[in-house]
């Protein structure tokens, strides 16, 4: 079974844990700029309040056997100390049914042969 990884994560991090991510052997990452808030509810500075801080999201698909390793990898890269920080972002799983190769139209199952 195939599984998709979504970190949202500070924008910041991300080069470093693309970097990390190539460097364990999983190169295929597609990167967004995003917006949006967690349980920190925005930033005040001043008297302004941010209600959509900008944040990154990567996305990939692994095999089911690697979800762990590469979790760890992008929680261990994103935390922005030893202790990890409000802010620091979220990690979200879902299975992946089917695959489609747009260039030969081939449709896999996501299954691990």
């Amino acid at each position: 079974m195939m599984i998709m990884i979504r970190a949202i994560i500070r924008p910041e991090k991300s080069d470093a844990i693309l970097a990390a991510l190539m460097d364990a052997g999983f190169p295929a990452v597609t990167k967004y700029s995003v917006a949006g808030r967690g349980k920190q509810r925005g930033i005040k500075i001043g008297e302004v309040t941010y209600d959509e801080i900008p944040k990154t999201m990567l996305m990939s698909v692994v095999n089911a056997n690697d979800k762990d390793f590469v979790i760890e990898t992008i929680m261990k890269t994103a935390k922005t100390s030893g202790k990890g920080a409000f802010g620091d972002g979220k990690i979200f799983i879902s299975e992946v049914q089917d695959v489609y190769t747009i260039s030969s139209g081939i449709r896999d199952t996501a299954t691990v042969s």
